[in-house]
């Protein structure tokens, strides 16, 4: 069964800082504003907030990010590539690709050469070659002499065609939003042949909440308090350093997040024989390989017949508009819940029970549920306007064309969503 990223990393080992709340760096305006030379790119701030719903803006609770939002660009929604889980979804972000074509297939996942992969197993998350088969936007903007920096997203702690970004940080759950945040800034607080022009930032309190407690419940409103504080320690820092109106900042969201009620658990033990099948993943998305030496065609035969609550197919039968089954990583089997359900087994619900996430995602990519956040605010963006909702695999393709840099081979489509950008800057 999966569990969400920040608590499978969180007892990780600490990059520095301790948890204790500190002060937000001291501005450096005159070197921030001489790295805003006319001969540089107007730096960006890509900024994820873990499991943030579209609709979670209506709520009141982030007054910070809704005014970003009013001074600059908001989508109605954002679509996740399917699946609509974590790891998948960041590094879609950063590459333009759907996951089916960066390798990133699932939070779990096995390959024949390299094992298995899982948000846990930190050997598998640092290396490069889970991650090769795309390019994050870090790799092309150091090839082009732009530096990089990432506060935590998923592949920069790993040697993707052997580097890194120029700064980066291992996960860890315990460094609060506000360390996050005062690293972001320290790091603009360089000198200018130091400083990043492309940056990262990763908040993850609100999926944390939505797994734990439901979308609909007051931790989860308590959550984007919480985040919306750091955001604004953010703008207030921009502000003093003279950058807030000098940087463009893309805030986004991996995918949105779903109520699945303790009793709604599809039994996978109780429809095959497990012990006949390999296991990959569970949760909203079950994915089961052959056994050698078991007879895998009736199982499949069984699972692809209509079941209660959850629609199984063999990897080559997957709906073409979920784009997704021609990866080798993908397993031969796949079980996708309806939304509001999981896929898990008895053995698993009567050890944790009472400790069942009671929200996910992962789902079909296209449920209401499902769509994610996006706003934009900067020097690029026009100002007070709202657009329909697009694929996440278009936020690449717009990222490149804001530094400048040419974009690698990429599933999305930066003529879809140049409209949100002043004439000028398109």
């Amino acid at each position: 069964m999966k569990l969400p990223f920040h608590l499978l990393l969180c007892t990780l080992a600490a990059f520095g800082a301790g948890c204790a709340t500190q002060p937000a760096p001291a501005p450096a305006p005159v070197q921030a504003q001489a790295a805003l030379s006319k001969a540089a790119p107007t730096p960006l701030l890509l900024i994820s907030i873990d499991g943030y719903r579209s609709d979670y803006l209506e709520r009141g609770f982030t007054p910070t990010l809704a005014q970003l939002a009013k001074d600059g660009v908001r989508a109605t929604g954002m679509q996740p590539s399917f699946p609509s889980l974590t790891f998948p979804n960041h590094y879609t972000i950063v590459t333009g690709l759907r996951p089916d074509h960066h390798g990133i297939v699932n939070n779990t996942m096995t390959d024949p050469a390299l094992g298995k992969f899982s948000l846990g197993n930190r050997a598998a998350v640092g290396n490069g070659q889970w991650w090769n088969e795309g390019t994050p936007l870090w790799e092309t903007a150091d090839q082009h002499g732009l530096r990089t920096a990432t506060m935590f997203w998923p592949g920069s702690e790993a040697d993707i065609h052997g580097k890194h970004p120029d700064y980066w940080k291992p996960y860890d759950g315990s460094v609060t939003p506000e360390q996050r945040v005062d690293q972001v800034l320290a790091w603009l607080d360089l000198p200018a042949g130091e400083r990043p022009g492309f940056l990262t930032l990763y908040f993850d309190e609100v999926d944390h909440a939505g797994h734990a407690y439901g979308p609909d419940t007051p931790q989860v409103d308590q959550a984007l308090r919480d985040t919306d504080a750091a955001l604004a320690r953010l703008v207030d820092g921009l502000r003093q350093r003279g950058l807030l109106d000098r940087i463009n900042l893309v805030i986004l969201a991996d995918h949105g997040m779903a109520t699945v009620p303790a009793d709604h658990s599809i039994l996978l033990d109780k429809l095959a024989p497990l012990h006949e099948v390999d296991v990959v993943s569970l949760g909203v998305l079950a994915g089961i390989n052959p056994k050698p030496g078991h007879e895998f065609a009736r199982i499949e035969a069984h699972l692809e017949r209509p079941q209660q609550h959850m629609t199984c197919w063999d990897k080559s039968r997957v709906p073409a508009r979920l784009a997704y089954g021609s990866n080798p990583r993908v397993p031969q089997l796949l079980c996708l819940a309806d939304v509001g359900w999981r896929i898990t087994t008895s053995d698993y619900v009567a050890k944790h029970k009472g400790k069942l996430s009671l929200g996910e995602h992962g789902y079909d990519n296209e449920a209401p549920q499902m769509q994610a956040l996006f706003v934009a605010h900067g020097p690029a963006f026009r100002q007070g306007a709202t657009v329909p909702s697009f694929p996440n695999v278009d936020v690449y393709p717009l990222m490149a064309h804001l530094l400048g840099l040419p974009a690698a081979a990429n599933d999305g489509d930066y003529q879809a969503v140049q409209d949100m950008l002043r004439p000028e800057a398109r």
